[in-house]
């Protein structure tokens, strides 16, 4: 976890921001947390001559990055049931290169997870997906990991990416197990936020928590959360009711150039994380989240995943999107005059904005 003192001041101002990034591990996204106690579970069960001859998930990429890595540690089948060109090549190549069966199927997430549930029940294949609680049981670390670096004083709200839900009950969770251990007395007020593109949960939020219909998510930079019927929606609006939750969305020019702002100070994030920033900028600007408020935006995977999308915002090649923060290399003829008449012109650029 960091500080994010460039954004929170400038953009937001704001003192007490910070970063919880959960994509500095092994594959590079917060999956990793549930992940290692899954598959350590399937071990021993396998070890106890149960019948589980592999284990199975649909994933928009960072879940079957985990599930490949750790099976391939442990020496177990690994089967990904992914939506075929929906997913970055960095994520696809993870599962591909730790020797993963990978199924590209011509659906979107929500029709992978429909097979993937239905094969499951019809093969000894475990199920991985985080409609298993023991996913959720390793995602609450990074709640406690909160606490703990907090010297375990409550910070007043947590912002959460949300595609299947799971994660933001995981959340929920490990905040609650702390105040039911008495190491605190409150729960942060937690913020899920979805791609405008994939906003189910939010619709429900709107509506006042009325009866929930899934919807067709339509094509997100926030690829990981392209979710129209997430499995957790239950007890991800069971955690937002018991925490005095909000759900923000974030369209795909706002998460872009949310995306664009942060990496200009200093972060390197994903997509995903840029919904988290736009969802925290929507509730400053409408009071709700206050200046002296101790905020968490929790970052779900490592932008190095998603570097085709940088490209294209900088290269301004996104189709009807402005991309206003885009910051494009700039060709230089190969002589020192050339190049002395771009410097001075960039620097006092630079001066005039001090």
């Amino acid at each position: 976890m960091f500080w994010a003192e460039r954004f929170g001041k400038q953009l937001v101002g704001m003192n007490d921001l910070w970063v919880k990034h959960c994509g500095i591990s092994h594959t590079g996204s917060f999956k990793d947390l549930g992940m290692t106690v899954l598959v350590s579970q399937v071990n021993r069960l396998r070890k106890m001559g149960r019948p589980v001859v592999g284990v199975g998930c649909a994933s928009t990429g960072d879940t079957s990055a985990a599930l490949s890595a750790y099976c391939a540690s442990a020496g177990i089948p690994s089967i990904v049931f992914l939506p075929a060109n929906k997913i970055s090549m960095a994520q696809l190549v993870q599962p591909i290169a730790n020797g993963a069966f990978v199924l590209s199927l011509d659906t979107d997430f929500d029709g992978c997870m429909q097979l993937v549930r239905e094969v499951t029940a019809e093969l000894p294949i475990y199920l991985a997906n985080s409609l298993n609680s023991l996913r959720l049981e390793g995602q609450k670390t990074a709640a406690i990991e909160i606490l703990q670096q907090f010297d375990w004083e409550v910070p007043d709200w947590v912002i959460v990416p949300g595609g299947n839900l799971g994660n933001i009950y995981a959340f929920y969770k490990g905040f609650h197990m702390c105040k039911e251990l008495g190491l605190v007395d409150r729960i942060p007020r937690l913020v899920c936020a979805q791609a405008a593109n994939a906003n189910p949960l939010y619709l429900h939020f709107k509506s006042g928590w009325s009866n929930f219909s899934p919807v067709k998510a339509q094509t997100t930079f926030a690829s990981a959360i392209q979710i129209g019927d997430p499995v957790s929606i239950d007890r991800a609006v069971y955690a937002l009711k018991n925490s005095n939750g909000i759900v923000e969305e974030a369209t795909e020019e706002e998460l872009m150039d949310a995306m664009a702002q942060a990496d200009a100070t200093g972060m390197f994030i994903c997509p995903h994380t840029g919904v988290a920033l736009t969802a925290l900028v929507k509730l400053r600007n409408s009071g709700v989240i206050q200046p002296t408020d101790r905020t968490v935006v929790v970052s779900t995977a490592h932008g190095l995943k998603f570097t085709q999308s940088k490209i294209d915002y900088h290269s301004k090649a996104i189709p009807e999107m402005a991309c206003r923060l885009a910051n494009p290399p700039v060709n230089v003829k190969a002589d020192f005059g050339s190049v002395m008449d771009v410097l001075k012109t960039y620097l006092l650029s630079k001066e005039s904005k001090q």
